[in-house]
């Protein structure tokens, strides 16, 4: 077969081919040798000198664990201890349907940046009934056409393919995967990060007007909606509809006019999660105006009547808004309610998220002193809050506005 090449010193005929080794140390502290194989010497001998140079940089992975495998350690023991539920449930949900069907067998070290590119490019033209089964999920017979077999499984594809948005959160989990395997020194470099990848233009949302906000905490207020402090919250203060919902009595001064917002409630995978806000810099301490005081004062007298008519069977959270036997409010409940509270109102229907939007423009209207709006609306100058004050509003808002919190019965 010949001798060996200057310097090849391990390379050696096998088998069909040629194979090699190098010693290497593990990212575990263990030396021991990691194998090259070719078809020929030279084919074996560049394999080889890449190894050399993997092992001269740093520890080596000798054996590599399958997508699916390294995807199931992250989310257990890196994901899950040190990130929000619902983060977690996200990165879950990815995986599980997008990621492992299409790249779990592979072995992690051997994914490429074809292999992503390629799946990516599937992802936006698979039809995702199909590949999840959601039509075949449901029964053959039943009353209701939408809730039986009606498309993919009766050979009927609905080309229900994933939104940009989809493609692009698959995507980044992926990629945020495999950036720590590449910590782990696991692998040598993240594939993913080299994968052409634009991000989705966000939808514009348009938000409600002074007056259209003025008309739904009009009515609401008229109607007597149990929810209308929490309203309140959401537009005049901009809080959003976690911390809206998670906030706790010990938190608010209703004497000095001022809460703190450290808290949230969210109901991830099945279980409502009163949990600290997502960053320190969620929190805050909130000055708020006289109809945010009114509509508290309002929500704690009745607190106290539907904790006396309920009794033993009352269950006590320490929260401000909860039903009529103590328990956390349901965020699905509570965007339920904001819906029928926009029809009953006559005002556009929009996403409870998008209130936050309106909430600088009510605070002009309101005549809030630009300071306090400053803090409520956590801007770090004084000139970003004053050209919001630029703004001109109607005498006639301003003066509907302040009777909310005037005629409100405390």
């Amino acid at each position: 077969m010949g001798q060996r090449a200057n310097g090849e010193g391990s390379i050696f005929p096998y088998k069909n081919g040629y194979a090699g080794y190098v010693w290497v140390v593990t990212p575990e502290g263990k030396k021991t040798r990691k194998w090259a194989y070719g078809k020929t010497r030279e084919e074996t001998h560049e394999k080889w000198i890449k190894l050399h140079e993997l092992a001269r940089k740093g520890p080596v992975v000798t054996k590599s664990p399958k997508v699916s495998d390294y995807l199931a350690y992250w989310l257990k023991n890196v994901v899950e201890p040190n990130l929000a539920p619902k983060t977690v449930a996200n990165y879950e949900m990815f995986s599980r349907l997008y990621i492992v069907p299409a790249l779990g067998a592979k072995r992690l070290d051997k994914l490429s940046v074809r292999d992503v590119q390629a799946w990516v490019n599937k992802i936006r033209t698979l039809c995702q009934c199909c590949a999840q089964g959601k039509d075949k999920a449901r029964p053959e017979k039943h009353s209701d056409p939408k809730k039986r077999r009606h498309c993919c499984a009766v050979g009927k594809c609905c080309k229900q393919t994933a939104s940009e948005w989809t493609v692009h959160d698959a995507y980044m989990t992926l990629r945020a995967m495999l950036s720590n395997a590449v910590r782990e020194e696991t692998l040598s470099r993240n594939v993913a990060a080299n994968v052409k990848m634009s991000v989705p233009r966000k939808r514009k949302v348009k938000a409600w007007s002074v007056d259209e906000a003025r008309a739904f905490l009009e009515s609401a207020r008229t109607r007597q909606d149990p929810m209308y402090p929490a309203y309140v919250l959401v537009l005049v203060l901009g809080l959003r509809l976690g911390e809206a919902l998670g906030l706790r009595w010990e938190d608010v001064d209703l004497n000095e006019a001022e809460m703190t917002i450290g808290w949230q409630l969210q109901r991830v995978g099945g279980k409502l999660h009163h949990r600290e806000t997502k960053t320190e810099a969620s929190d805050a301490v909130l000055p708020f105006p006289d109809i945010v005081t009114t509509a508290l004062r309002a929500r704690q007298a009745e607190h106290r009547a539907a904790r006396e008519a309920a009794g033993e069977s009352w269950q006590e959270t320490g929260l401000v808004f909860t039903t009529a036997s103590g328990r956390p409010v349901e965020p699905s409940n509570f965007r339920r309610s904001f819906t029928n509270a926009c029809a009953k109102s006559g005002v556009r229907r929009v996403h409870v998220h998008a209130t936050r939007k309106t909430c600088a423009s009510l605070l002009v209207a309101l005549d809030v002193h630009p300071r306090v709006a400053m803090q409520i609306l956590r801007h770090s100058q004084i000139s970003v809050t004053m050209n919001i004050y630029s703004e001109v509003s109607s005498a006639e808002t301003r003066k509907a506005l302040k009777r909310l919190g005037d005629h409100l019965d405390a």
